[in-house]
């Protein structure tokens, strides 16, 4: 059975475990699953567009079937691109389904052929979420059961160059 190539698009600005969580059950249906690092000039991130691809490269190196790029622009564009044939999205709680219900009709109309699949995470992960991550962190909290070992020590990199910087 060819399952083929799927999309896990994100900002993933940390990576969590969350986020790993879904693209461990994304690799259950797809034979390789391309975590997918949105690039948006608008948005501040924590992490550089490189950062966080070299720390989800680093997070996923023991699974097999995954690969990691950025991507700028209308996510179903690269999709096309690279031939993929669904867009994996995680849902951790009802609140997320109301904005990616309407991604996905958004992106059916501009790519009828992708498929958008919906995960829904661990009930251990459901409230994890990348900003709740940079806010604990922000205050100096214990983040390291929401995020992997890699990005624990990039997060503390990151305060120890903010702090030196002042």
């Amino acid at each position: 059975m060819d399952r083929q190539l799927a999309l896990y698009p994100g900002t993933f600005d940390p990576f969590t475990y969350g986020h790993r969580d879904v693209l461990e059950r994304a690799l259950r249906l797809f034979d390789q699953v391309e975590v997918t690092v949105g690039v948006n000039a608008d948005k501040q991130t924590l992490f550089t567009t490189e950062e966080r691809i070299a720390l989800i490269r680093e997070c996923t190196s023991d699974l097999d079937g995954v690969r990691v790029a950025s991507h700028e622009g209308l996510i179903v564009d690269r999709a096309e691109a690279t031939g993929a044939v669904a867009l994996v999205r995680g849902l951790r709680q009802v609140s997320d389904f109301d904005y990616e219900f309407r991604m996905a009709f958004a992106n059916r109309k501009l790519a009828p052929d992708i498929e958008t699949v919906f995960l829904m995470t661990s009930e251990e992960y459901a409230l994890i979420s990348s900003s709740m991550v940079r806010d604990a962190h922000r205050w100096e909290g214990d983040v390291s059961k929401f995020v992997p070992p890699p990005v624990v020590e990039a997060l503390h990199a990151k305060r120890a160059a903010t702090a030196g910087a002042r």
